[in-house]
């Protein structure tokens, strides 16, 4: 269940009802009600899910949902307790049931100083706003003109700078935010339908541990359904950009204008230097080095470090460089030399 603090849950719905909201037919089980949405590993009672990949075949035979959605030709392969619904595109049809089921809690009423402070140590700078259940301990300081979204949690002794947004996370003690950091914006989750692109709801949390500085103008996204979190200590540059679903473990650095895809898990210790990119689904060791301009299309093996692009081992890319240039020096015609 999306977390309450940050989303509305609406009234349940009935298969059959929203499987004529979202153009689908129900296969079995219209009665039954559903109350929520998650992804098929971790869905329960109440809960609808799809399947989108074949990839995730397993998952759907296991899955606990209530209820799941599935293209026409996996429907006998989902398991006999869920009810059913066969669609042309799951995807679609589960972020439309997203939408029905759940609501983002918007900003409508400011709260005062007073209602979040821990105690008077707490500072507000000129132009800030607090959203109703947000909490902020002792020793911190909010800069001018940030903004703090409803059910936001932030710890003791935290910076946060000016013009800072900050929404649906939970943030630990001795974090800073430097100017103009957006934390917890929506995650770039799209899918295709029949009458075009449409967004996928952004249902998860951005969750800072202690410590976490996070630089100027940079980005970390909020998780899909899971959360996107930032280990204790790691320290992220100006203009950084982190997806929806990241893991990054703890102590990690991230050089300015590095680009981390979603769903990428990241150990401890890692360092990212500068321009260094990302694709989705990477798991990347502990204590790997990924160097300046990078793009890493592959899992890097805890404590390697890798260049290039596509990024492989440091060794292999410069055995491969040298060689190539020693082939172009050897091709030179006399005009050339």
């Amino acid at each position: 269940m999306p977390d309450p603090r940050f989303f509305e849950t609406l009234s349940p719905l009935s298969v059959a009802d929203l499987a004529a909201r979202v153009g689908g037919t129900v296969e079995r089980g219209g009665e039954r009600m559903v109350r929520s949405v998650a992804p098929l590993s971790s869905a329960g009672e109440g809960a609808i899910a799809f399947l989108g990949d074949r990839k995730f075949a397993k998952a759907l035979a296991e899955t606990r949902a209530d209820c799941v959605i599935t293209p026409a030709e996996a429907v006998a392969a989902a398991p006999s307790g869920s009810a059913v619904i066969s669609h042309r595109t799951p995807q679609a049809a589960w972020a439309q049931a997203s939408a029905m089921l759940h609501r983002t809690i918007a900003l409508d009423r400011a709260a005062s100083a007073s209602e979040a402070a821990e105690d008077d140590t707490l500072v507000i700078e000129p132009g800030v706003i607090l959203g109703q259940g947000v909490r902020i301990g002792r020793g911190s300081r909010i800069g001018a003109n940030t903004v703090i979204g409803p059910g936001v949690q932030i710890g003791r002794d935290c910076v946060i700078g000016s013009n800072v947004s900050v929404g649906f996370a939970l943030i630990g003690d001795r974090v800073k935010l430097y100017a103009g950091a957006r934390i917890g914006e929506a995650g770039f989750g799209a899918t295709g339908t029949a009458t075009g692109v449409m967004d996928i709801p952004q249902l998860g949390r951005v969750i800072l541990q202690d410590g976490v500085t996070v630089g100027a103008n940079s980005c970390i996204d909020r998780g899909a359904y899971d959360d996107t979190v930032i280990g204790e200590n790691t320290k992220i540059d100006n203009l950084v950009m982190v997806g929806h679903n990241c893991v990054i473990g703890r102590n990690c650095l991230l050089v300015a204008n590095t680009g981390i895809s979603g769903s990428v898990t990241v150990g401890d210790n890692v360092i990212f230097g500068g321009k260094a990119g990302i694709g989705d689904h990477i798991t990347i060791g502990e204590g790997a080095r990924v160097a300046a301009g990078a793009g890493v299309l592959a899992d890097i093996p805890a404590g390697e470090t890798w260049s290039g692009y596509p990024a492989r081992p440091i060794r292999q890319f410069l055995r491969e460089t040298v060689w190539l240039a020693k082939q172009a020096a050897s091709r030179k015609g006399p005009r050339e030399s």
